[in-house]
């Protein structure tokens, strides 16, 4: 019995509603997408494609490569895995997001700098590994009247976040590998009134295609964390939009959803660029199909590809 060979490998060790949906906008431009787990790849030298080898993909490697999640594990699974990302790329096969995109917003420390480094509002930040520094900040910051967010240096959908106010501990060095993330909490004056809320710009191609104001039940708006989204307009001369093209540019993406909130002084900040976003939640409020529009800039970057059909 014959099995067909698939065209595009996407990715993922839990597929769940986001890989079915890339899935079938694959399928729907005649292209058969196989889920991939990084740790299932290996490297042989004899017998891999170029010293390659994929499950699913033996006799010919994937025409792209679509990354909707890279799974945890020690630092040497971590680096492999990542490897693999590189050399696929590296062999002119388009990965979506490339992997050095994926490194850059993984790490919220280099996200930080790269967004400072380009001018784009972003809240006050420090990282480091020295405690007495971790505490010399925390002091300064509630002395002057801010809370003050510690978050893992690695981590998505608001998960291990922790506020701090005056008075309360710094968190232990082993509960967040002994790296302190710290970010000026930028939304205090909206805590009095309940007005919880941020917005997710969608950017594809350096273009925004899909946004929602988020509303919290708490100051975390994520939709994981139970956050109600509403649909707002997009125009690429809005200034949210602008701020959200210029932050997916200064951290190099294909594409990205990008978490932004008015700070206490009513100005726009970025909070958080995200290189593997998931889109449900936005979904829900627009009649775009977000997967069509990803996998579809996905297959344009396939070299000679021609017109999509559509």
């Amino acid at each position: 019995m014959n099995v067909q060979q698939a065209d595009i490998a996407i990715v993922t060790d839990e597929p769940g509603w986001h890989g079915a949906r890339l899935r079938e906008a694959f399928r729907a431009r005649g292209l058969l997408a196989r889920y991939v787990s990084l740790g299932d790849c290996h490297i042989d030298l004899q017998r891999g494609i170029s010293g390659v080898v994929m499950p699913g993909f033996e006799q010919k490697l994937p025409q792209a490569v679509f990354v909707r999640g890279v799974a945890g594990g020690s630092l040497q699974q971590v680096v492999l895995r990542m490897d693999f990302l590189h050399y696929l790329g590296e062999l002119g096969i388009p990965v979506y997001n490339h992997a050095r995109a994926i490194e850059k917003s993984v790490d919220k420390a280099m996200t930080s700098v790269l967004l400072h480094r380009a001018g784009i509002p972003t809240p006050p930040t420090w990282v480091t590994e020295q405690e007495a520094e971790a505490r010399a900040v925390l002091m300064r910051e509630f002395a002057a009247g801010h809370d003050v967010l510690v978050k893992p240096l690695f981590g998505s959908q608001g998960e291990g976040i922790v506020r701090l106010k005056a008075g309360d501990a710094l968190p232990a060095a082993e509960t967040l590998g002994n790296v302190w993330y710290m970010q000026r909490y930028s939304a205090r004056s909206r805590d009095s009134v309940g007005e919880w809320s941020d917005w997710r710009v969608m950017v594809i191609d350096g273009k925004p295609v899909a946004a929602m104001l988020r509303r919290g039940k708490s100051w975390l708006n994520n939709v994981a964390q139970g956050g109600v989204c509403e649909a707002i307009p997009v125009s690429p001369d809005d200034a949210l939009m602008r701020l959200a093209v210029d932050a997916t540019r200064a951290c190099g993406m294909d594409y990205a959803g990008i978490d932004i909130l008015r700070d206490d002084h009513g100005e726009l900040t970025v909070l958080e660029v995200n290189s593997i976003p998931a889109w449900k939640g936005l979904q829900s409020v627009t009649p775009l199909n977000i997967a069509q529009l990803l996998a579809d800039d996905l297959l344009r970057r396939i070299p000679g590809a021609s017109v999509i059909a559509c």
